[in-house]
């Protein structure tokens, strides 16, 4: 099996939240998580971007510090587990993880926000190790329009190129997930290193806002990216989309008070409620008011074969040099039968191989792919900062 290096996981987001940023037990299943060391073995990851996200709501000074007790528990989940985890901060590093058979645990911060508009605290973060920053989360920066709000930049402001610019040049992938088709075009015309979506879809496949248009994916061959394809539900199935769509129409037209993320949280200190939409609600049902219409509305399946369709648009489009996986594991409460949690990756691998796949293509599909683009962002980094 090809040992996979996943662009998205926010593990380190849910135990902060359900388990006060404690680090034991990961040696064991632990459900409701869709991560733990026995289930990530299974699933034959060998590297995992771990997100450590912060909501996009916050202040931005809030987010900063957030963002560093993020990055302080990633630390601490790799110390202690030293026997299946490693910290990588380059490509070579990944490289020995891997020889060793250890998890290779790199670092990927989720939206700008967590910058407060300072290349000072972009660099401060890419000392200690952050390998990847995304432009913007669900919220728009002063700098760069998100997919999700209406734009009010037109993509990137001329702060928001320098951004690009600085994190090029001190070898920090530019992650292009979250953001608006124009915020994408931008950076791909500011960027002489690859870029990466982390966890993306395709829109000609599903038409999402979250989802990567094609005359974006045509862009990566000259580039160098790569586009890691996402497994949520929602950005895999128009039907999917759809339906959530309808839910929350209904749920608003019942007058049901806004819903918080149905994991098992509160705010944090600080923190303002972070409303999401009733989809994602761990049981709506137990609205009785809403009961009747989930009932007469069953949530549509998702399955491996439509995930599998998004590969097969991007390889086309894109091409096979261009593509890899970011699940958004623990992101997400929506995710395909079959691909339940970490251990489901081989499900899809087998899938492809049924449309053609070979097995040089499954290989660049893992690992090759985002190896080479870190690589070459190192390669052209005129400043060196991570951690030696």
């Amino acid at each position: 099996m090809n040992l996979i290096i996943d662009g998205h996981n926010d593990l380190p987001m849910r135990l902060r939240e359900w388990h006060g940023s404690g680090v034991a037990g990961l040696d064991r299943e632990r459900p409701p998580l869709h991560t733990d060391l026995p289930r990530l073995r299974a699933g034959g990851v060998g590297g995992q971007f771990w997100s450590v996200f912060v909501p996009s709501d916050l202040p931005e000074e809030v987010a900063v510090t957030h963002t560093l007790q993020q990055i302080d528990l990633v630390h601490r989940m790799v110390a202690a587990y030293p026997d299946e985890l490693a910290m990588a901060y380059t490509s070579a590093d990944v490289e020995w993880a891997l020889e060793r058979g250890r998890i290779a645990s790199l670092l990927g911060v989720e939206g700008g926000h967590c910058l407060a508009g300072s290349t000072g605290v972009l660099r401060s973060l890419a000392r200690l190790g952050v390998r990847y920053v995304t432009l913007t989360h669900n919220h728009h920066t002063s700098w760069a329009d998100s997919a999700t709000q209406e734009p009010v930049h037109g993509g990137l402001t001329a702060e928001g190129r320098a951004i690009v610019r600085e994190m090029q040049r001190v070898g920090v992938l530019v992650d292009l997930s979250h953001v608006s088709p124009d915020t994408m075009r931008d950076a791909l015309e500011e960027a002489v290193a690859p870029v990466i979506f982390s966890h993306s879809g395709v829109r000609a496949v599903t038409d999402h806002p979250r989802n990567v248009p094609d005359d974006v994916l045509e862009l990566l061959p000259d580039n160098g990216g790569v586009l890691m394809l996402t497994f949520v539900s929602f950005f895999v199935s128009a039907a999917a989309r759809d339906w959530q769509q309808a839910a929350d129409a209904e749920w608003a037209r019942l007058g049901l008070p806004p819903q918080e993320s149905g994991w098992p949280r509160g705010p944090r200190p600080g923190e303002p409620e972070s409303r999401v939409p009733v989809s994602a609600v761990v049981d709506p049902a137990a609205e009785p008011a809403f009961a009747a219409w989930l009932a007469a509305n069953p949530k549509p399946e998702v399955t491996v074969a439509q995930v599998a369709d998004h590969f097969d648009h991007a390889r086309e489009v894109a091409g096979i040099d261009h593509i890899g996986i970011g699940g958004d594991f623990d992101g997400t409460l929506e995710i395909p039968a079959g691909l339940r949690d970490v251990s489901g990756y081989p499900r899809l691998f087998a899938e492809l191989q049924t449309r053609g796949w070979t097995e040089r293509d499954l290989q660049r599909l893992a690992n090759r792919n985002i190896m080479r683009a870190l690589r070459d962002a190192e390669e052209q980094a005129e400043e060196h900062l991570w951690p030696r």
